[in-house]
């Protein structure tokens, strides 16, 4: 039983309104794809509905409200800055309503929309995309690489495997462990790499974007470093490629190699004759509502054994 709609006091604690729209939700609709598709037919055409339906229905909601909301040009619609204010508003609500439905819903395939750095994703989840789907048969996954955070704000994605530190409120986080941070090379150049002074003679390969770099790694090993590395990538998993074609020596994470070091393409020299820095890299980030949702809490129970860490207590 709703509450008293005067919202009056009884007792110590105040009556909650119910809210209702000042016009109807199928009005709404009709305005929310309207002013998406900037066109009166083709809102019509998405919703089964005349056009005339649509222009008769958006006139007397402008008539309800006393405002304009689009402003007519021959065949083509723009809203007015009133229109983009409400439109601003009715788009979220439309996207908070499909993520509530879909929260609930369990019909057809389970799906995961899932945001991910991109060298973490070409060198280490793809690979195991096949496996994670034979698992979970009835699961599909969209995957989008990308340096870039994802704004979750747009509800564009579920969850991200983000490299460095998490950004924004409100998140679910999930450490992916230990990463070992190694110098790198094929095997031909290994053979002349016998301590870590050997190094400045080498070519070093340098990835710009990632924390952890040369300089860190030569004042670990009480070296002083070299002016600069001789090549630079952007991208880590194009740093172990050159590295791999015999390039130079790369200085990257054991877990983003292991396909290449497990083929021989690349060895790490100075495997305990050197000192190696381990770090936490990536986190794999959701906001708290998502987190309810059976696909992510899946992939991220799958995460956590594949990488053997402890799933996250807000995720089980």
């Amino acid at each position: 039983m709703w509450p008293d709609p005067d919202c009056r006091r009884r007792g110590s604690g105040p009556i909650l309104t119910r809210m209702n729209p000042p016009v109807p939700l199928s009005a709404i609709r009709i305005f929310e794809a309207a002013a998406r598709r900037r066109s009166f037919k083709a809102a019509a055409g998405e919703l089964n509905l005349s056009p005339s339906a649509v222009s008769h229905a958006i006139r007397k909601m402008e008539a309800m409200l006393g405002v304009t909301l689009f402003e007519r040009a021959g065949p083509g619609i723009t809203p007015t800055p009133a229109g983009e204010a409400l439109c601003d508003h009715v788009g979220r609500a439309f996207a908070e309503l499909n993520r509530g439905f879909d929260l609930v819903a369990n019909r057809g395939p389970q799906l995961l929309r899932l945001h991910c750095a991109p060298s973490f994703a070409a060198q280490w989840l793809a690979p195991r995309l096949a496996r994670f789907l034979s698992a979970h048969p009835g699961f599909e996954v969209r995957l989008a690489a990308g340096m870039d955070y994802a704004r979750f704000i747009t509800d564009e994605f579920d969850a991200d495997i983000v490299y460095g530190p998490p950004r924004g409120e409100g998140l679910v986080r999930m450490p992916l462990g230990l990463e070992t941070v190694t110098p790198l090379c094929d095997p031909a150049r290994a053979a002349a790499i016998r301590e870590p002074a050997d190094l400045r003679a080498q070519t070093l390969i340098q990835s710009d974007n990632k924390q952890v770099r040369w300089p860190h790694w030569f004042e670990r090993n009480a070296l002083a470093a070299p002016p600069a590395a001789a090549i630079r990538f952007d991208r880590s998993f194009l740093a172990l490629a050159a590295a791999a074609d015999g390039l130079g020596v790369a200085l990257e994470s054991t877990r983003l190699a292991e396909r290449e070091v497990a083929a021989g393409r690349l060895v790490a020299p100075l495997a305990g004759r050197a000192r190696d820095i381990a770090y936490v890299g990536h986190h794999f980030v959701c906001p708290a509502d998502a987190r309810r949702r059976a696909p992510l809490r899946v992939f991220a129970r799958w995460l956590a054994g594949e990488l053997a860490i402890d799933l996250s207590p807000d995720l089980a």
